[in-house]
Parts: C-alpha cells; sequence; structure tokens
C-alpha cells in the first residue's frame, strides 16, 4: 500500500504558504508506517516543536492501474475519507534552505491520519464540501471545487509515472488554515456534516 499526497492544490493555501501555484500535481509520498487510523491519538514527536495539520480530502484506490486515461479514472476511486496530513514545519523549512528532500518533515510515523471511506458512488459527479476542526472551531471550509488538480487529473498524473493499486490512498491536497497544534488539542474531520475521523494530541 502506497500513500500518495498531493502539495499546494489548493490556490488559497499555496497563498498562504507563499508559494507559487504549481502547473502539474506536486507528489510526494509517505510509508504505510505514516498511517494514522481507528480515531487513534498522535503523539507530538520529540523531533519537532512546530507541527502543523493539513486537513484533506483521501481517495482510496480501487484496483490496479498504469497510464489511466481521463475518462476511466473514477472508476479507479472507491472510496472517499478524511485525512490530516501532520507536518513537522520546522523541519520542512530547515530542509527547504539546505535544499534537501522532506521525508523526514512530511513522512514520520503517524503522520497520516485517515478515517474510514465512504462509497465515491455518493459524491461521483460533485463539489464535496469538507471542515476541519480544531477544539471545536472551524479552521478550514473547503470544497474540491476550488482543487487545481481534480481527482481525474489527479489519477492520471500519477499513473503515468507509478502504477497505481488496489487500496492505495491518494491525499488530494490542503485548503487555507493550516496552523499549529499542541498536545491536548482535538482535530475533528467532517464531510458534508458527517463527522468522520477524531484525533486527540498527546
Amino acid at each position: 500500500m502506497k500513500i500518495f499526497c498531493i502539495g499546494r492544490n489548493y490556490a488559497d493555501h499555496a497563498k498562504e504558504m507563499g508559494s507559487n501555484v504549481p502547473s502539474k500535481p506536486m507528489i510526494f509520498m509517505k510509508p504505510p508506517t505514516a498511517l494514522l487510523i481507528h480515531n487513534k491519538p498522535f503523539f507530538y514527536p520529540e523531533f519537532s516543536n512546530d507541527i502543523h495539520y493539513e486537513g484533506e480530502i483521501v481517495l482510496k484506490v480501487a484496483k490496479n492501474g498504469k497510464h489511466i486515461q481521463p475518462e476511466f479514472a473514477e472508476d479507479y476511486i472507491e472510496g472517499i475519507g478524511f485525512g490530516f496530513d501532520f507536518t513537522a514545519r520546522d523541519i520542512q523549512q530547515q530542509c527547504k534552505e539546505n535544499g534537501h528532500p522532506w521525508e523526514i518533515a512530511k513522512a514520520f510515523d503517524n503522520s497520516a491520519a485517515c478515517s474510514e471511506f465512504l462509497p465515491y458512488s455518493d459524491f461521483k459527479g460533485r463539489a464535496i464540501q469538507f471542515k476541519t476542526l480544531l477544539n471545536g472551531n472551524v479552521v478550514q471550509d473547503g470544497t474540491t471545487e476550488d482543487l487545481i488538480f481534480n481527482f481525474p487529473t489527479l489519477i492520471t498524473y500519477i499513473s503515468t509515472i507509478f502504477t497505481l493499486q488496489k487500496g492505495d490512498y491518494i491525499y488530494t491536497g490542503t485548503p487555507a488554515g493550516v496552523a499549529p497544534i499542541k498536545m491536548g488539542d482535538k482535530l475533528e474531520g467532517m464531510i458534508e456534516g458527517k463527522s468522520l475521523i477524531l484525533c486527540e494530541i498527546k
């Protein structure tokens, strides 16, 4: 199982990070050990003092595919979930400054929290609304209508480089509103009013 993540896929998030809007999808990956499921708590890692949440829609891949054509791309989506891409922002900045890869800032253990999945057939063909709540307050209010690269584009592009396999995850990008977390915080992810994930920071 592979975890693909897409960076800067919402223009407002690129703007808040002081980054340019990409001309093609920015892909990075996390190992299976990054996955955090079943509403288990996230334990703040000792190597960072600046962990940020990034709430986003996650796709679960339905079947194996390579060089998938756009008109068939949605056939490869089994489900929709909510995920938190945890980022060690201080470590990421150090990596940027030194021209180093970002894995230690993005792919550490438990850095990819994910909910259960809902059938994609319930959402196909329309925009999906989603929210991140921090301690009960809405901090991210997104819609997939604002994606720079939509689901079929992501499936098509990723599959030209990597073979997609049944059970792979695709974190599709986060809207504006990312911020630091601290011990004792509680994160919640909602899709169209349904709470799918609760994550306590310890």
